[in-house]
């Protein structure tokens, strides 16, 4: 058998990366204001063509897969900005946030 060769990125981070679905601004998840991340996702899921649910759902889960990838890497305070940046974005689409 031979050896595999070691690869230097995660899947997970490649598929936030590169996403076929949604081109999302870099770093838009290091942001430390919930309303700037959800109007970032809002712009880039209705600016989307490939996308093959509606515009609140594509970002909703992009928003939902980075904050279940990172895991433990994320600290406390980021993942409660994350976290109320999907209130905001319910509110953005027009819907009631969780509460």
């Amino acid at each position: 058998m031979g050896k595999r060769s070691k690869k230097t990125t995660k899947w997970s981070q490649e598929v936030t990366a590169h996403s076929n679905a949604l081109d999302i601004e870099p770093g838009v998840f290091a942001s430390d204001d919930p309303q700037k991340i959800a109007q970032s996702l809002k712009r880039s899921a209705e600016a989307s063509e490939r996308r093959k649910t509606s515009a609140f759902r594509s970002a909703m889960s992009m928003l939902t897969f980075y904050i279940n990838r990172a895991g433990s890497g994320l600290g406390d305070e980021q993942r409660r900005v994350l976290e109320k940046a999907k209130d905001e974005l319910r509110k953005d689409f027009g819907r009631e946030p969780k509460g």
